[in-house]
């Protein structure tokens, strides 16, 4: 058996790609909503000016320590993952035209996501790991914008770059640099090294 009956694996997240990413590893799990308001964290972070990396850590972080206070127990994965363009940190677009803006202050630029992850287990942070992906996107036209728009609808909402690598959004970009599943939301081989070095999964 790969995974050891205890203890208990939790995602702290809504995000059903992050899900997806887990299911495919082969790991069995349970996903759990952390009511936390991130907003209030991100602003907060950006007003002390704490970096990006650190940032997301504390955003994981408030993930997964909300589900382990109440089930200290289980080993609970907490992550998240910030766009950073020239300095400016991006949000989810909250409708179409949003992700239009988003993807115009993109193009021809590079961006960074940086992810942090925490697992907590026992009332106690665990493990931490931050991985950042760098991706630059082309300097498309507005008439593959459009069309790319149009085709994608309000699925770009879900993502905070408006777009998925894993569908039509690859072919907004020129060069990606970093893990898959980094981009898409949760680093996997450092989780994977952790989960083998703490018993939960077979060496």
């Amino acid at each position: 058996m790969m995974q050891a009956e205890a203890p208990r694996l939790v995602l702290a997240s809504a995000s059903a790609s992050r899900r997806a990413l887990l299911e495919a590893a082969g790991l069995r799990f349970e996903a759990r909503v952390a009511g936390v308001d991130e907003a209030a964290i991100k602003d907060a972070a950006q007003a002390e000016r704490i970096p990006p990396a650190d940032a997301a850590i504390l955003l994981a972080e408030a993930k997964a320590a909300r589900i382990a206070r109440r089930d200290p127990d289980a080993l609970v994965i907490g992550c998240d993952q910030l766009l950073v363009c020239g300095g400016r940190w991006f949000d989810k677009p909250e409708d179409l035209a949003g992700a239009r803006a988003h993807l115009l202050a993109l193009r021809g630029r590079q961006h960074e996501l940086v992810n942090g992850t925490v697992a907590w287990r026992g009332g106690e942070r665990v493990w931490q790991d931050v991985t950042t992906a760098r991706l630059t996107m082309r300097d498309f036209g507005d008439a593959f914008l459009d069309a790319y728009l149009a085709a994608e609808g309000k699925a770009l909402c879900a993502s905070v770059g408006a777009y998925r690598v894993e569908g039509p959004g690859i072919q907004l970009f020129s060069r990606i640099e970093g893990e898959h599943s980094a981009i898409i939301g949760l680093p996997m081989l450092p989780l994977l090294r952790f989960l083998r070095q703490h018993g939960v999964l077979a060496g």
